[in-house]
C-alpha cells in the first residue's frame, strides 16, 4: 500500500481527491488531510508518507514554502494547482510532477504508478532548482521534462518531430532517432507543448512539429511525411485546421 497524505486548503479539493483515489487508485491509503502548511508537515513528520498530493496556491504558505521549510523530503510529490502556467513551466523543468485541477481521473492513475514504479525519490537539487526558478522568474523555457517510468528527461522541444499515444502513455520520436516513452497521455503532453505554437494536435493520436513536415498527401484525411519519414494519420476533422497552416 501507498500512504498518501493529501494538501488543499479547499475542502472541496481535498473531497474530490479523496473519492478520486479510493475509486481509481486502490492501493492508495490516505493517511491524513490537511489544510494548512502546519498540519501538513505535523502530519509528515508523524506519518512518514510515501507520496504527498500537494496544492501550490495556498494562504499564508504555499505549496513552495511548505517543502522548502521541510528541508529533506523522503517521499514522492505530486503538485495539485489550477493552470498557473509559470509554476507549470518551473516545476516541468525541475523534473517534478503535476495534476492540473480539476483532477483527471486518467492522470491521476499515470501519476500514482509511477510512484509505484519509481525506483528512486527526487533529488533535493529537483527542489532546489524549483526554488530558484520561481524565486528569480526565469523566462525562456526551451526543454520540457518529460515523465518516464524511470524517472524523467529533458527534452529539447526543437528535438521533437512528433508524438504517438498509446492507451496511457506517449511515444516521442526525436531528431538524433530516439523514441522515449512518456508516462503521461497525448492529452497532458499537449498541454505541456501548448505554448509552442508550432505543435500541431492534426489526430486523437499524434501530435506533429509542424516545421517537420515534409509532405501532406490528399485523402478522407490524409496523412503527412515527417523530416525522418514517418508517417502520420491526419484526421478528416482536423484537416481543415491543418491546411490552413501551410
Amino acid at each position: 500500500m501507498i500512504k498518501a497524505i493529501l494538501i488543499d486548503d479547499e475542502a472541496h479539493c481535498l473531497d474530490t481527491l479523496s473519492i478520486l483515489l479510493g475509486e481509481y487508485c486502490p492501493d492508495v491509503t490516505i493517511v491524513q488531510t490537511c489544510r494548512s502548511a502546519k498540519t501538513a508537515i505535523e502530519a509528515i513528520e508523524q506519518t512518514k508518507p510515501d507520496v504527498i498530493f500537494l496544492d501550490i496556491q495556498m494562504p499564508g504558505t504555499n505549496g513552495f514554502q511548505l517543502l522548502e521549510q521541510l528541508g529533506q523530503v523522503s517521499f514522492a510529490v505530486i503538485f495539485t494547482t489550477s493552470y498557473d502556467q509559470y509554476a507549470i513551466k518551473a516545476i516541468h523543468l525541475s523534473a517534478l510532477d503535476y495534476l492540473l485541477k480539476p483532477i483527471d481521473p486518467t492522470e491521476l492513475m499515470v501519476a500514482v504508478d509511477k510512484v509505484k514504479k519509481q525506483k528512486k525519490l527526487p533529488s533535493s537539487e529537483h527542489f532546489e532548482q524549483l526554488f530558484d526558478r520561481l524565486q528569480n522568474k526565469i523566462s525562456g523555457f526551451r526543454n520540457i521534462a518529460i515523465p518516464t517510468v524511470e524517472g524523467f528527461e529533458l527534452i529539447p522541444v526543437d528535438q521533437l518531430i512528433f508524438c504517438e499515444a498509446d492507451d496511457n502513455y506517449t511515444y516521442l520520436l526525436l531528431k538524433d532517432k530516439r523514441k522515449v516513452i512518456a508516462s503521461r497521455t497525448l492529452k497532458a503532453i499537449e498541454e505541456q507543448l501548448r505554448e509552442f505554437s508550432y505543435f500541431v494536435r492534426v489526430h486523437h493520436s499524434y501530435i506533429v512539429n509542424i516545421n517537420e513536415v515534409t509532405k501532406y498527401v490528399r485523402g478522407e484525411g490524409g496523412y503527412l511525411i515527417m523530416s525522418d519519414s514517418s508517417v502520420v494519420n491526419v484526421s478528416r476533422s482536423r484537416k481543415e485546421a491543418l491546411l490552413k497552416l501551410f
